[in-house]
């Protein structure tokens, strides 16, 4: 008899701990992504793979409060933070048919002027992205689009 209640004991032990684990893991999934900002570096990197690869972890942690989006255009454009944010969750899981490259421009301890070149087959888009240290993270502060 004591064999008997020890086993559905252990059972029962093993069937919370399940359950707990599991609802642990929904909830982890649902909040929201913590991305590694801490360097500039990071920072670029993870803005590219959010413009150009759908990625849409911590995409509202990449960009600064008063980020602004300029575009040139023959009609010029510019975009809010939350308008930026908005369109690149909608785009989440989609991959751009281009050619990245990235080149440094300027860098110091606190910012980094980065240019970042989409190559498509008929167009070339060209990004200048300004990321700036803010507490422990890097954010993106400033991005101008243009294209030939």
């Amino acid at each position: 008899m004591r064999t008997l209640v020890k086993t559905f004991a252990a059972a029962a032990l093993i069937a919370v701990s399940t359950f707990a684990m599991a609802a642990e893991g929904a909830g982890a999934k649902s909040s929201k992504a913590n991305v590694n900002l801490s360097t500039a570096d990071f920072a670029l990197e993870h803005y590219v793979a959010v413009t150009t690869e759908g990625e849409s972890a911590g995409v509202e942690q990449l960009f600064a409060e008063d980020f602004n989006q300029k575009i040139q255009a023959t009609n010029a454009q510019s975009n809010s933070c939350i308008e930026v944010v908005k369109s690149l969750k909608k785009q989440k899981g989609e991959k751009l048919n281009c050619t990245v490259r990235t080149a440094i421009i300027e860098e110091s301890a606190d910012y980094m002027v980065a240019k970042v070149t989409l190559k498509f087959e008929n167009f070339t888009k060209t990004d200048l992205v300004t990321l700036e240290r803010v507490g422990n993270d890097w954010k993106v502060s400033k991005s101008i689009n243009s294209y030939k």
